[in-house]
């Protein structure tokens, strides 16, 4: 709850820092001129709904992934960005994969402590910080907007996530929930393909597309109970989806005469 909050707060303040630094300042174009490319920086939260293929794929269904980035647009208008993204939402395709058939009935359920079928909830948890290079391609006169073309690369971690909210059944409870919950981390490497908007009101801009993510990971945990030692297997993933973002300008330099005819 108190991520959530904290999350809120720095968007909020973004956008109240957005909306006064671009009062103002729009950008008014009449028939036969073209907007100029500027140096820009701004932070970008985004959202993706994503499949797992692969590795990931024969444990977990598919996810959303909650990311911020910050860019820099140079004017010639490549961009240089640094990615963070918490990937969140994914239900387990094989619970016995996950605790061994030996801890559930004939049904396919966990009994507690106490003899009752179990509350418990897996859900597959992943974050990843990147970084990278980019490049917009015009395709109209407002020289900021076009085709962006992006590669990242960066670290990948992903594990389940186990939560018992009555702390009933002894085996999953610490330390031993370390030995369920499949840690892995590893090399990531990013691309994505869309279209960035920023015409008249920088504060309104976006961005809209596709990402592929190839990961190679390897377990970080010493032992898995299931495999009954340390799992030594190298993983490759992939994981693909669309994706949207909301421009929030931090900086913008412009020179004197911004617009140019043809």
């Amino acid at each position: 709850m108190r991520k959530i909050v904290l999350i809120t707060a720095l968007l909020l303040a973004f956008t109240t820092f957005s909306v006064h630094a671009q009062r103002g300042s729009d950008v008014e174009l009449r028939a036969g001129e073209v907007d100029s490319t500027t140096h820009f920086i701004w932070v970008s939260p985004s959202f993706a709904y994503q499949w797992p293929f692969g590795s990931l794929k024969e444990t977990f269904k598919s996810n959303m992934n909650f990311g911020v980035d910050l860019t820099y647009k140079t004017n010639k208008n490549w961009t240089i960005s640094l990615d963070f993204n918490y990937l969140f939402g994914s239900k387990l395709r094989n619970q016995a994969a996950v605790v061994g058939p030996d801890m559930l009935t004939s049904n396919g359920d966990l009994i507690d402590g106490n003899g009752l079928k179990a509350t418990i909830y897996f859900e597959g948890r992943y974050w990843n910080i990147s970084a990278g290079v980019g490049k917009i391609i015009p395709v109209s006169r407002w020289r900021n907007s076009g085709i962006w073309l992006k590669l990242n690369a960066g670290y990948f971690e992903h594990k389940i996530r186990i939560n018992d909210p009555d702390d009933q059944i002894p085996q999953l409870a610490d330390p031993y929930r370390k030995c369920y919950d499949q840690r892995c981390n590893g090399f990531c490497l990013t691309q994505f393909v869309g279209y960035l908007f920023m015409q008249k009101r920088r504060v309104c801009s976006f961005y809209a597309g596709f990402e592929v993510s190839e990961i190679w990971s390897k377990s970080s945990r010493d032992f898995n109970i299931v495999l009954g030692g340390k799992d030594e297997t190298k993983k490759f993933s992939v994981l693909i989806g669309p994706k949207v973002g909301w421009v929030i300008p931090l900086y913008e330099k412009r020179k004197i005469q911004t617009l140019y005819r043809y």
